[in-house]
């Protein structure tokens, strides 16, 4: 059921949209728009397109909210909230203030102690994970990494030891570059996969190590891409390397306990076994 303001009081609405099948649409998100008093849209005409497809009319008033006017039009929004009126952010496509605008207009909202709530909606994000066939116990956003090949290896570098999976955003037409910069980085056979046009007609997902699919990508895609990457594997971690690491700090002046402790946290080895085993070491 959707949330209520206070009488006279405003209330932020994010609404999640469909990131392609027009079905995906739910009762919520269409009780948002009705009731809203003023509808910020990523892309006006897409979202004109939105309620023609959906057969619906609103009363609020529609205004443009994209990045590059979301500085200038959260102020007007948020006097809009303080006035008592609905605000209804909608992207494209998706989840506002997820990788498209909405974050400032939060924050604004937060600060100025107006309400915020959600309908939620598809998302790009856990689609891709449940989809992918890789674990998803635990994962993390990164959204689109730096365009620049240097600096997106130096992204890579940074979470070459993440043990969740990672989901990335990209433009089709870097999607190559991407997935041959991530191989170099995170290992050629680090499995994968890259997600097209998820819940529209050319839906189209495709999985294999990180060089195959580099391969791939590298004859063109089209539509919009969410790339899934599994994380890290457990290092193997060498016990008597560890024990031996105990005693040099120890032996370098670090009390035997803490050089167990620092070694454990290193490798992920209980401390207490770390310490017994350099005692009978040195027995």
């Amino acid at each position: 059921m959707q949330a209520a303001a206070t009488p006279g009081e405003g209330l932020l609405v994010l609404a999640g949209a469909p990131i392609g099948d027009i079905d995906a649409v739910s009762p919520a998100l269409r009780t948002a728009l009705s009731q809203a008093d003023v509808i910020a849209a990523e892309d006006t005409r897409r979202f004109l397109d939105l309620l023609r497809r959906m057969g619906l009319e609103v009363a609020g008033r529609v205004v443009s909210f994209f990045e590059g006017n979301e500085a200038f039009r959260t102020p007007g929004l948020v006097q809009e909230l303080r006035d008592g009126h609905r605000v209804v952010v909608v992207t494209d496509a998706g989840m506002p203030s997820v990788s498209d605008p909405g974050y400032r207009l939060v924050r604004a909202a937060v600060e100025a102690g107006i309400r915020v709530t959600a309908v939620p909606g598809p998302s790009a994000v856990l689609t891709a994970l449940a989809v992918s066939g890789l674990p998803v116990d635990r994962f993390c956003f990164e959204g689109f990494l730096p365009r620049k090949s240097g600096e997106r290896r130096r992204r890579f570098t940074d979470l070459a030891d993440e043990r969740r999976t990672m989901v990335f955003f990209e433009a089709p037409h870097r999607l190559a570059d991407f997935l041959t910069d991530a191989a170099a980085v995170l290992g050629a056979d680090r499995p994968a996969a890259v997600c097209r046009e998820l819940t529209k007609t050319y839906e189209e997902v495709v999985r294999g190590p990180l060089a195959e699919l580099a391969d791939w990508a590298a004859t063109g895609a089209r539509g919009e891409i969410t790339v899934v990457v599994q994380g890290a594997a457990e290092p193997v971690v060498d016990e008597g390397a560890a024990v031996a690491r105990v005693r040099q700090l120890h032996e370098g002046g670090l009390r035997l306990k803490e050089a167990a402790k620092q070694v454990a946290a290193q490798t992920g080895l209980g401390s207490n076994d770390l310490y017994r085993a350099a005692l009978d070491t040195d027995a």
